[in-house]
């Protein structure tokens, strides 16, 4: 299913004037969003899709859920080969199963809303305000920079961290129950991986603090998720729990590791091959 609207015209643009970049309630709605990342690392913009277009927004991405690469796997927090040597206390030993599955950006058609959006250079620009950043640039990566998450009752997506540092999402489709979005901000930097508080989260002995979000369809997420440790929890009852996943880097020509990009779509292409990730740092994943 696809829909006609225009790249900005899905936006309540009432409520987030994207079409006014140089306007002070662009301002405010920036100013506000960036006080929401400083505080917690996340923000959320409730409704961003207008609610009239919540319908066909489920719909089209409900159509790609066939697309899904779905394959159960063992995986540790950083998505790096499972065996590798790792000290005995290293939470990268600690094994989890991921149950979510990806449909690709090669599935994803040009006229559906998350796609239009995506690649709106004006989304782009609002993204990169909010994040306070001069511009941000989509994945080069041909499988990775726009997904869609499906977890099928009775799986969830385990403690991880995002390739990218910084991730905006929209729920697209709810759970019945579970399906809760959870995160520990700034667990980690690109200095210091800080694996005793990582290791705590994952084995959950209650000494660091882990944050609960409730979403909705149609609600933008922004999100530091290269450096807070996350997860979907179980989903629950007989839907399952759908998200887009806009993928965008300070710096153009991000490819996901070959090792991952197997771990999620179940293939890869030449150039994850070629093993340019370009991510500008040393950490793990």
């Amino acid at each position: 299913m696809s829909t006609s609207v225009a790249p900005l015209e899905m936006v309540d643009t009432d409520r987030y004037p994207l079409t006014d970049p140089n306007g002070p309630a662009w301002r405010e709605t920036v100013g506000r969003t960036r006080a929401g990342l400083a505080d917690v690392g996340c923000s959320v913009l409730a409704d961003f899709i207008r609610p009239e277009l919540h319908d066909v927004l489920r719909a089209e991405c409900a159509a790609l859920e066939p697309h899904a690469y779905t394959k159960i796997e063992k995986v540790n927090a950083y998505n790096t080969a499972i065996g590798e040597p790792l000290p005995e206390d290293h939470p990268g030993r600690t094994i989890m199963e991921r149950g979510n599955a990806f449909v690709a950006r090669d599935h994803i058609p040009a006229s559906s809303i998350i796609a239009r959006l995506y690649t709106s250079p004006l989304f782009q620009k609002f993204v990169a305000d909010c994040f306070g950043l001069p511009e941000l640039h989509e994945l080069a990566d041909p499988l990775s920079g726009l997904t869609l998450n499906v977890i099928a009752p009775g799986r969830a997506h385990p403690w991880h961290f995002d390739t990218n540092s910084y991730t905006v999402s929209m729920l697209t489709q709810a759970a019945e129950a579970g399906g809760t979005f959870e995160y520990c901000p700034g667990i980690r930097s690109a200095a210091d991986e800080n694996f005793p508080a990582v290791r705590a989260v994952i084995r959950e002995d209650g000494t660091h603090p882990v944050q609960r979000l409730g979403l909705r369809p149609g609600d933008l997420q922004l999100f530091q998720g290269r450096f807070a440790l996350h997860r979907v929890s179980t989903v629950k009852g007989e839907v399952a729990r759908h998200s887009a996943i806009f993928a965008y880097s300070e710096r153009p020509g991000v490819i996901g590791s070959a090792e991952r990009t197997r771990q999620l779509f179940g293939r890869v292409l030449p150039t994850h091959l070629a093993g340019r990730t370009d991510r500008g740092d040393e950490l793990l994943d």
